[in-house]
């Protein structure tokens, strides 16, 4: 099993070298950060210094290879726009993120296999109808217009919940800061929240429907009816353990795009996360802002699937039986 992390560890390397050549080539050469940070009435000679300090007269590659030693020691850099380090300032945005994506994905888990199981053992139920009716719209409905539904509907008309932020926090250590321990703070993540797991529930519960419709025709679910077995232990004993690892790899993979993916989300609710980071260091090419988030991107999916296929172990035992 340690050589198995090991192992997956090693590969992550040149994935992470290369995701880092290519964000930082990209970037380098989109936009002007000097004409962006120089006042309109600069001089020559500001603009001269300006560029030596921010080392952008180097060569491309000395540039990347300062870059990636930097990224080593924990040090992206100095953003263009906000003059602060750049590690600071995705340290200050990541919690908000990890907070919405991780409740967004329970969320999603939580009530898409639940629906997935009903209408794959009750096909042609009225309820199972309508559940499939929600499932099309969660997935042909756009996040942003969905985002500003809800605001729309529970914000403007109702008055039940904030449109915007995330209400007050606290703080957990140095860094970390969290709503989940104030009303305000749990009151603010609901929409977003949903905004973000709608597609991910609606894409779980048709994943193990289709899965559970699958393995219900099997010969060993036959079986196990001809030994007599109750249907709660034939659908959640047998059935739903082997449908478990296709919505593995989907929520491994959902998440790590919930992850890098959220900033319409946090555009439209104005979520203080790293999505919203990233949309307002594009408008001002912010180089290092930019090339420290895909590198951290890059990073969080090396993790997830290294999680994942740790997590088929322990679900599938014929992996375990093969090693």
């Amino acid at each position: 099993m340690f050589g198995f992390i090991g192992s997956r560890l090693l590969q992550a390397i040149p994935v992470l070298l290369v995701v880092g050549f290519i964000s930082f080539a990209l970037f380098a050469y989109v936009g002007d950060p000097v004409s962006i940070l120089l006042p309109q009435d600069h001089t020559e000679a500001q603009r001269l210094q300006l560029i030596k300090d921010l080392g952008l007269d180097q060569p491309f590659f000395v540039q990347y290879a300062h870059f990636l030693w930097m990224s080593l020691h924990g040090n992206f850099g100095i953003s263009y726009r906000l003059a602060q380090p750049v590690g600071s300032l995705i340290a200050e945005r990541l919690p908000a993120t990890l907070e919405l994506a991780v409740t967004a994905s329970v969320l999603a888990f939580a009530i898409g296999v639940p629906m997935g199981v009903y209408t794959g053992i009750h096909r042609n139920t009225v309820l199972s109808r309508v559940f499939m009716t929600v499932s099309l719209t969660g997935v042909s409905l756009p996040t942003f217009l969905l985002g500003i539904l809800l605001i729309l509907t529970f914000s403007v008309w109702l008055g039940w919940l904030p449109s915007f932020g995330r209400g007050t926090v606290v703080h957990l250590g140095r860094w970390w800061t969290t709503g989940f321990a104030t009303t305000s703070g749990l009151r603010s993540l609901i929409l977003p929240a949903i905004t973000l797991g709608l597609f991910q529930m609606t894409l779980i519960m048709r994943l193990v429907r289709a899965e559970m419709l699958e393995v219900l025709r099997t010969d060993y679910i036959k079986f196990a009816r001809a030994r007599g077995l109750t249907n709660r232990v034939i659908h959640f004993g047998h059935a739903l353990k082997n449908t478990l690892v296709p919505v593995i790899t989907i929520m491994g993979l959902q998440f790590g795009g919930i992850v890098a993916f959220s900033l319409v989300t946090e555009t439209v609710f104005q979520w203080p996360g790293m999505g919203l980071l990233l949309v307002q260091s594009v408008t001002s090419a912010d180089i290092p802002v930019l090339s420290a988030y895909l590198m951290l991107i890059a990073l969080v999916f090396v993790i997830i699937n290294l999680a994942v296929d740790l997590l088929y172990y322990a679900v599938d035992p014929r992996l375990r039986v093969r090693r």
